[in-house]
């Protein structure tokens, strides 16, 4: 393999591995900040015990995410220098604000979100939740505009070969921003509750009966019925913006290599990148132009479209994106059943039988598989461009030998495949102690010094 190739794959691992921690960070902000104002308002302790537990899980989540962002941000030096070079202008700034969101929002009061709901009054810790969860959200919007940016690029000049920002109202909110920047939300959204709903599940499954836990349980199948519908109208919304700006991209996921209109939705094939043809089609005629035009007898752009007369391919490689956009589509349907057959089973017997609890807990990680089938989908959609129209992949690679950066890679999945064990063995580890020895944390209107932050986060003895 070659450094192109080797660079692309780390990007993808690290950023891969990053991406996880902030898609339940961004939602289980929110989420905690509603624990803590439904005690607020209720005086209910079940509330305040569900955030207890749950806020154990954003500190875990929190720390990881933090540790991989800052590994990930070193590879724009090491692995792309030409990506700073032709568009640092633009991409620099926008990188710092989010820096800046999150060491001044969330850093900042995340102490007092984690170690000062006793130190502090009941009005100042719900704010310090709040900001810490307006904060991740502000990283994420920063993030994603630049993202989006080079997706979409608008409000800049080319001198010299760098770019140059004109309009920062333009970059900011370029074409594909909003419906990427409320697609991501909103999958963040889904992530955290199906990961409440499985990690309650499991404790159900261990004999935790407690209001705490079934609150918990209770939010997460709500919150996943409430936003799946939404989910699926965003995700049209987002397509038709897709296939106005990047319509090669979209003739990839829906696997069609010819334009025209009454084009099929496939179901499932295997995309023939040389013979430029499917294998083993199974499709719904004319579904690709309902849903893509709205009119089934809409025209749908095709991958032959998007071929040079010298036979360079302009359009990005069709078998990963063809799965990577089903299997998203495909979790999210599960998603989908599974919120709705729960969210009826809470409200008509207000509690969950076992074949469900035993389904949940796997859907626990429902939404990291989503969310990184619609990663690669969006970003291998870009594929050959960097910045599309600006700068493409192989003009911004290092020039470092394929040896070093294999030898890194290997050491990077040797450690996130380490990580991400441990992780997951601590949020169960978690989970378990709390349904087979439940705990009543100290009870905020009791006077008294914190605890040691170390019980806190469910690591002391």
């Amino acid at each position: 393999m070659d450094t192109l190739l080797l660079s692309r794959i780390q990007f993808a691992a690290n950023i891969s591995f990053h991406i996880l921690f902030p898609t339940i960070t961004i939602a289980l902000g929110w989420l905690l900040l509603w624990f803590r104002l439904r005690f607020n308002r209720t005086g209910d302790q079940a509330y305040m015990d569900a955030y207890f537990f749950w806020v154990k899980v954003f500190a875990l989540s929190f720390a990881m995410g933090v540790v991989s962002g800052i590994t990930m941000s070193f590879q724009f030096g090491t692995n792309w220098p030409g990506f700073m070079e032709s568009v640092g202008n633009i991409a620099g700034p926008l990188l710092a604000y989010e820096v800046l969101t999150a060491f001044f929002l969330e850093a900042v009061f995340l102490g007092i979100m984690l170690f000062g709901f006793r130190r502090v009054s009941g009005r100042v810790h719900t704010l310090a939740t709040f900001l810490v969860a307006f904060g991740t959200t502000m990283s994420a919007f920063w993030i994603l505009v630049l993202n989006s940016w080079m997706h979409t690029p608008q409000g800049y000049e080319i001198r010299d070969g760098v770019a140059y920002a004109t309009d920062w109202l333009a970059i900011v909110f370029n074409p594909s921003m909003p419906y990427r920047l409320v697609h991501v939300l909103l999958a963040s959204g889904l992530t955290v509750a199906f990961l409440v709903a499985g990690l309650s599940a499991l404790r159900w499954l261990f004999g935790d009966r407690g209001r705490a836990n079934m609150l918990a349980l209770r939010s997460g199948l709500t919150l996943g019925a409430v936003l799946i519908p939404l989910q699926i109208l965003a995700g049209d919304l987002h397509g038709l913006n897709t296939l106005e700006h990047q319509p090669q991209k979209v003739a990839a996921m829906e696997g069609n290599w010819e334009t025209g209109p009454r084009v099929p939705l496939i179901l499932f094939a295997i995309p023939d990148e040389e013979a430029r043809e499917n294998r083993f089609e199974i499709g719904i005629p004319g579904g690709a132009s309902l849903i893509l035009k709205h009119d089934i007898d809409g025209v749908v752009p095709g991958l032959n479209d998007f071929v040079a007369e010298d036979g360079t391919v302009l359009h990005p490689p069709v078998t990963p994106l063809f799965f990577a956009f089903r299997i998203m589509v495909g979790v999210g349907f599960a998603m989908l059943f599974v919120a709705w057959i729960g969210s009826w089973m809470i409200w008509r017997r207000g509690d969950i039988n076992r074949p469900l609890a035993y389904v949940l807990v796997p859907m626990a990680l429902s939404g990291w598989v989503a969310t990184l089938a619609g990663w690669y989908t969006t970003e291998i959609g870009r594929q050959p461009w960097l910045v599309s129209g600006v700068l493409k992949t192989a003009d911004a690679v290092t020039t470092v030998p394929a040896t070093s950066v294999g030898i890194t890679l290997a050491a990077y999945l040797l450690v996130y495949a380490g990580l991400i064990a441990a992780y997951l063995s601590v949020i169960v580890a978690l989970a378990l102690k709390a349904a087979k020895a439940p705990q009543q944390p100290p009870s905020v209107k009791d006077p008294g010094i914190d605890p040691d932050p170390a019980m806190v986060l469910g690591m002391g003895r």
